[in-house]
């Protein structure tokens, strides 16, 4: 039979179905039934049973709440959702053991008022914790936005079967919706054509959400569940209606108080509109709490920004390796030197989001070569950073409710160091500094409020006390000398008695269960008073009170009562008057974010010697002494090789280069690629010089290898990608293709390489890196006046390579493969073997009988090593497996066309002669 408190577990799991619900009770969050069962196994911890003695084994385990955040962690990262129950009312009973009985604890979180009860608590969720809506900071990595997406899709009309979702035009427009609820940022974005599913996914890629919203109805959508190959990714079906275009916009300008969204750039009937509002609904359910940081919506606008698709982020190791997907190796470990998380943050969205316009560019890399040539204003910009703490997400913590004194503090000792920070940077002559200086708010009326009333470093609950400062609250200072009265006629208490009764042992003690009492031990009973009221007796002591001390703990409990819920009621009024500011706060906390960036880069440029790059519109891209980025930084000891590189729309756009394995063609042509959009993110460039035309895109097509487990071939990925970039690209993309046509036959491959090369030549005029073992391609530059031939410079010592990493017009002479087989570590026969064949294959040798030599091999091997080895033949000479023994050779086949029949005695006989001179 199940009892009250299960009653109520049950009322509220149903509510909550789809999240472990973690249970308030006392000091612990317990968990029941299945939740029980899941989260024993997945947190490590002991699964217990309760009312047993019933018959009803009720499975449940449970957690201290004040070191909740860990276990939580760990249930979000597995992908689970967490609806966090509390005590809405406070009980007098005592606190709780882990079995889960009713605690008197207050709940840490300001839930609403809560009175003291008797019996059964309320209890309530007060928030439902998701991978896209934490905001705990043990829960996010500081380094990087915490997006959680809203997709809507406008189906064509008439629908199309259920479920399609295959990228070619099936729906008329989505929508798509991004929130940083940690943070404030809110971008909505729209795409419609013929790539809107391929476009949705390159922009999912772009910034990475943890969890994404999708209209739950009847598997209509069904397909949306695959807009992402992430599967740590969160795909959350959420309520149809909430989507209604009608709905989600009434919420939105609810949300934002306005008449209207045009202000925001956006129209009511516009499929993002729908995505924006269902994801305000579904952070204003899950939080529970004012959204009052998410303070604007901006239009993400992809004319803006060059566009990258998966395969270009990953191949060029932007943010990560492609090795083991660490950050280590990335372009972004060697950039980043930001001192704040709001810069880092920043720094990672640019460097996946090039700009389009000239001007802009420009801006940034004016700012970042002021702040590059004074290395003494710089140190003093970083140095003052270093000291903000991360605002913006502390800002998202007192909008909703759980920031905490810390936080408070964390805020004023980061905006105390702005006044100084505008001062450094008010006299730089510079236009975009100038605009972050104008936006640097000194915000001191919310420092000076904090200093006035929180204590410099106070304790990490709200709900205790100890938080407001002595002198800023009159009642709370009378409360306060109350209690401290109290505590010292207690204690005199203890030496009174003591005299009085001549124990010397004698103490006055405290616990949460008998409040105040005195303990005796067992050999000085005889010498209790008679007004000593028994109240425990222990082992080696007995427990006693008096009316007096009951008098005195009333006084000082009740005092530190009130004076805990009159601190909290206090730091509430200063929250929520922090949060008034909030835009304010946000504002700065973006100019210091752009200013951290713009000081990094100038740091890693004068680390690193790199040069400012010009930015023109043409469609040019000349890089003297290009280095690439990463691998310069991890050749410790090892002096990097510099190349150039020159592409235009004109007799340069299609640069075909040849040479080994591990000369470093892949590395020449990623760099190339690194330094065009290093250049575009405002970014100082590792060259000697360059200029660069704008880049509307940068395509790559290099490996296969992360597609394979899906079931795809590689040639199947080569084909997928290559259709990609043909299909997209335009004469203003920079094009990198490494290898097309491995996949398949020679000739084949031959073949499609080939026919690429000449439709991106000819139709798309991109410019274009085109690194290819097929040697035959090289024969392009003879007839397509775009085609220049480069090749990695090679010599050969001892019969040994050495690879001088220095590329050269011209096409390579020979491949090299064998020689790097050999450092590889291929078997030495082998070796010796791969070199017989290449020698028959190059000069199409033939043996006594007319067949290549290649079918026959010299090798020895022991006698009994070999099942080809032929029973008379001693010495292990060995006949390889024939291959060509459906391929006569040459003297073969010309004797097996004579028309012998025909021919006169003396014909045959010259016939014959001629044969066997050609064998000879």
């Amino acid at each position: 039979m199940s009892t009250p408190l299960l009653a109520q577990y049950k009322e509220i799991k149903q509510r909550h179905r789809d999240s472990i619900l973690f249970f308030r009770m006392g000091d612990f969050y317990e968990m029941f039934y299945d939740d029980a069962v899941t989260a024993s196994r997945i947190l490590e911890i002991t699964l217990t049973a309760r009312n047993k003695e019933k018959g009803e084994d009720v499975p449940m385990c449970g957690i201290p709440y004040h070191s909740a955040s860990p276990y939580i962690a760990k249930l979000i990262k597995k992908g689970f959702k967490v609806a966090i129950c509390e005590q809405l009312e406070d009980t007098p009973s005592p606190s709780p053991s882990p079995q889960g009985g009713e605690g008197s604890k207050m709940s840490p979180l300001p839930a609403g008022e809560r009175v003291r009860v008797r019996g059964l608590v309320k209890r309530d969720v007060v928030r439902i914790i998701t991978p896209g809506t934490t905001i705990d900071p043990l829960l996010l990595d500081s380094r990087e936005n915490n997006f959680i997406a809203a997709v809507y899709p406008t189906p064509l009309s008439p629908p199309l079967a259920r479920g399609e979702l295959k990228g070619g035009g099936q729906f008329h427009r989505i929508g798509l919706a991004l929130l940083d609820i940690s943070t404030g940022d809110f971008l909505v974005s729209g795409l419609s054509g013929d790539a809107e599913v391929s476009g949705l996914k390159d922009r999912l890629m772009t910034f990475r959400p943890k969890e994404i919203l999708i209209p739950d109805d009847g598997g209509k959508y069904r397909d949306l569940l695959k807009i992402t190959d992430d599967n740590t990714v969160l795909i959350n079906p959420y309520d149809q209606w909430q989507f209604s275009t009608d709905r989600a916009y009434k919420t939105l300008v609810e949300h934002f108080k306005t008449q209207s969204l045009e202000g925001f750039g956006c129209k009511r009937d516009d499929a993002m509109v729908n995505a924006a509002g269902a994801l305000i609904s579904y952070i204003t359910e899950t939080q529970k709490a004012d959204l009052s940081n998410i303070t604007s919506m901006k239009v993400y606008s992809p004319a803006e920004y060059m566009l990258m698709d998966n395969a270009t982020i990953r191949n060029l190791e932007l943010l990560e390796n492609i090795r083991d997907g660490e950050r280590k190796g990335s372009l972004l470990s060697v950039i980043d030197k930001t001192e704040t998380p709001m810069g880092a943050r920043m720094l990672k969205q640019r460097l996946i989001q090039p700009l389009l316009s000239a001007a802009e560019i420009q801006k940034r890399l004016d700012a970042v070569e002021v702040l590059k040539e004074d290395i003494t204003l710089r140190n003093k910009i970083r140095s003052l950073l270093k000291e903000i703490s991360d605002i913006e997400r502390i800002t998202g913590r007192i909008s909703l409710g759980t920031a905490n004194a810390r936080d408070l503090i964390g805020l004023k000792d980061s905006i105390i160091r702005i006044p100084e920070l505008k001062e450094t940077i008010s006299g730089i002559s510079n236009k975009m500094i100038g605009e972050i200086c104008s936006e640097l708010d000194a915000l001191s009326d919310i420092s000076d409020m904090i200093a006035k009333a929180i204590i410099d470093s106070p304790p990490h609950t709200i709900t205790e006390g100890g938080i407001i400062k002595d002198g800023y609250n009159k009642q709370l200072d009378e409360l306060r000398s109350i209690s401290r009265e109290g505590k010292g006629f207690i204690l005199n208490i203890e030496k009174r008695e003591k005299e009085r009764t001549g124990i010397e042992s004698l103490k006055v003690r405290y616990n949460q269960v008998f409040g105040y009492y005195i303990e005796i031990t067992k050999a000085n009973l005889h010498l209790a008073p008679e007004d000593y009221i028994r109240k425990q007796t222990l082992t080696n002591a007995e427990r006693f009170i008096t009316s007096e001390l009951k008098e005195y703990e009333e006084k000082v409990l009740g005092a530190e009562d009130k004076i805990c819920r009159l601190e909290l009621e206090l730091f509430n009024e200063i929250r929520e008057a922090i949060k008034k500011e909030i835009k304010r706060i946000q504002k700065t906390a973006h100019a210091v974010a752009g200013l951290d960036v713009l000081s990094c880069l100038a740091e890693t440029a004068a680390d690193y010697n790199y040069t400012k790059p010009q930015i023109n519109n043409d469609d040019v891209i000349r890089i003297i002494d290009g280095r690439h980025p990463v691998i310069e930084r991890g050749n410790a000891g090892e002096r990097f090789v510099p190349n150039d590189t020159l592409l235009d729309n004109e007799e340069n756009s299609l640069l075909i280069i040849t040479g080994p394995n591990m000369a470093g063609k892949s590395t020449y042509m990623r760099q190339a690629a690194l330094i065009v959009l290093m250049a575009q993110i405002g970014s100082f460039v590792p060259a000697k010089e360059a200029a660069i035309g704008i880049t509307d895109r940068i395509f790559t097509r290099i490996g296969a290898s992360d597609f394979l487990t899906e079931g795809q071939s590689t040639f199947m990925v080569e084909m997928n990608e290559a259709a990609n970039i043909l299909n997209n690209a335009t004469a203003r993309s920079l094009i990198i293709l490494d290898e097309i046509g491995r996949g398949t036959s020679t000739f084949d491959g031959i073949s499609i390489a080939w026919a690429v090369a000449e439709y991106i030549h000819n139709r798309l005029r991109a410019k274009t890196l085109f690194a290819t073992h097929y040697h035959e391609l090289t024969e392009l530059a003879l007839t397509l006046k775009g085609v220049k031939n480069y090749s990695i410079a090679v010599r050969e010592w001892n019969d040994e390579i050495i690879f001088l990493r220095k590329i050269l017009e011209g096409s390579a002479d020979r491949s090299y493969g064998i020689q790097v087989a050999r450092l590889a570590g291929l078997p030495i026969d082998v070796i010796e073997r791969a070199k017989e064949i290449l020698s028959n294959l190059e000069n199409a040798e033939l043996n006594e009988v007319g067949e290549p030599k290649i079918a026959h091999s010299d090798i020895t091997l022991p006698p009994s090593t070999s099942p080809l080895t032929k029973g008379g033949d001693k010495g292990g000479r060995v006949r390889q497996i024939d291959l060509f023994t459906t391929q006569a050779g040459p003297v073969i086949a010309e004797l097996l066309g004579a028309d012998i029949l025909n021919m006169t005695p003396l014909e045959a006989l010259n016939k014959l002669h001629e044969l066997k001179k050609k064998l000879q």
